[in-house]
């Protein structure tokens, strides 16, 4: 048979899908607004393979959370190290992962592959009990702050979190926050809805040094929770694609 009229095999190395991988440390929310499906959904839209490690569950609707059930921080590190010991990671993100227990147990892993990127959320907490916010955020403090690499959150939760002595009559600056969290390790902090004149806010990644960029974005009135989760995730599947923090901000 003449070679022209061989079928032409394809390269299947040209196409292997998405190489760029994220460890993602979250709790399942059935509204799928947030947790663990957001993270999945978001990081696959940027093009990276997301590795969800469920860490708990949401008792919630579209507009309140009611409850949080964690899950047991042997088995959040049981399905962790099966996957850092079979795949390649490039990021993890570590969303809400419900107890003290839960941070020490990503922290080890985290430490255990220093080398990874770690890019934290804190989300607003103001639906749990006051003491298990502090517990909470004490061990996130302590174990899991000095291992990451970029902090995101929004401005009236990382104040009321990094700066709850502050009694200046002016509000903290995005500076002030990373200032704040640098403290505890962290070299880069992204500070989202602060507030502007004339309806707008502004996100702005920082160190205590300086503003690395910015975007103001008008201000509109609606009830929509998922947005820090969204772009958490879709931060980390940038780094995890090697692309520079400025650039995927």
């Amino acid at each position: 048979m003449p070679s022209s009229y061989l079928p032409i095999e394809e390269d299947e190395s040209e196409d292997e899908g998405p190489s760029d991988c994220v460890l993602t440390f979250n709790a399942n929310d059935a509204s799928g607004a947030c947790g663990i499906s957001a993270d999945i959904t978001t990081i696959a839209s940027v093009g990276a393979h997301a590795l969800p490690v469920i860490t708990g569950a949401y008792s919630r609707d579209t507009a309140t959370i009611q409850d949080h059930f964690p899950m047991d921080d042997e088995a959040v590190t049981e399905q962790a190290r099966a996957i850092l010991e079979d795949i390649p990671v490039q990021a993890f993100k570590v969303g809400f992962v419900g107890t003290p227990e839960n941070v020490s147990a990503i922290a080890a892993l985290a430490s255990d592959y220093a080398d990874i990127p770690v890019v934290a959320y804190m989300p607003d907490l103001s639906w749990w009990q006051e003491d298990q916010i502090d517990l909470y955020q004490d061990a996130f403090n302590e174990l899991l702050m000095p291992l990451t690499t970029l902090l995101v959150g929004n401005h009236n939760t990382l104040c009321r979190w990094l700066l709850p002595e502050w009694n200046d009559a002016k509000n903290p600056t995005a500076r002030d926050i990373a200032q704040a969290a640098s403290d505890l390790g962290v070299p880069y902090t992204l500070v989202t809805g602060i507030p502007l004149p004339d309806q707008h806010i502004d996100n702005a990644l920082c160190t205590p040094e300086a503003i690395l960029c910015s975007l103001k974005f008008e201000r509109f009135e609606a009830i929509f929770s998922g947005a820090g989760d969204t772009l958490s995730a879709a931060l980390t599947a940038l780094i995890a694609g090697g692309g520079e923090l400025t650039e995927s901000v």
